[in-house]
């Protein structure tokens, strides 16, 4: 079974991995369509919402970019320059379809607030975490404690409605909905 939690120390020990599949970026209506076709043909994919931080009290900013991840290909949908289409709003409400994710409630209220939609198949990995009696739910510690390994939040506190994604902001992002993904797939594995 798997540890309650994991220390700093811990964490600090084990390897550092990342999403090395391939990242695709959508930014253009015409690529969504493609996207959602191929997203609605899939079982399980990881999902993951990015915002941009807002320094200021009371400041909330909109969904920037939806993360959707099979094993070896990352979407990622920059929703503040495409929205929220129908082909994929269709892809989160169908409930065939089941999205892993963390604390995922406000990533669906989130986008909900950009286009309505009925989400289905979301499945929260903190409730799994619980009833296997893991203490610690942010995804970085679920990481180490079910995979074994520790990825990188140095990018969470970016701007995600930059004109271009880094490097490191695409990586970032794919590795988040990778590891949901991940994480789901060894808890239906034990």
């Amino acid at each position: 079974m798997f540890k309650e939690s994991i220390t700093k120390e811990e964490l600090t020990d084990l390897p550092l991995k990342w999403f090395d599949g391939d990242i695709y970026i959508i930014d253009k209506p015409e690529q969504v369509n493609d996207v959602a076709e191929f997203l609605s043909t899939q079982s399980v994919i990881g999902f993951d919402t990015e915002t941009r931080p807002s320094f200021k009290k009371g400041v909330v900013n909109k969904v920037a970019l939806l993360q959707l991840s099979t094993a070896s290909e990352a979407f990622l949908l920059r929703v503040n320059k495409v929205g929220l289409p129908e082909s994929i709003r269709k892809v989160l409400a169908n409930p065939a379809i089941l999205k892993p994710g963390v604390a995922i409630r406000d990533d669906v209220k989130g986008l909900q607030q950009i286009s309505k939609f009925s989400a289905a198949g979301f499945v929260e990995l903190q409730d799994h975490a619980k009833n296997l009696g893991i203490q610690n739910f942010s995804l970085k510690k679920l990481a180490a404690i079910v995979l074994g390994f520790r990825i990188s939040k140095s990018q969470q506190l970016s701007n995600w409605e930059a004109d271009e994604l880094t490097e490191a902001q695409q990586i970032y992002a794919a590795t988040d909905a990778w590891t949901a993904m991940k994480i789901y797939q060894n808890f239906s594995n034990n």
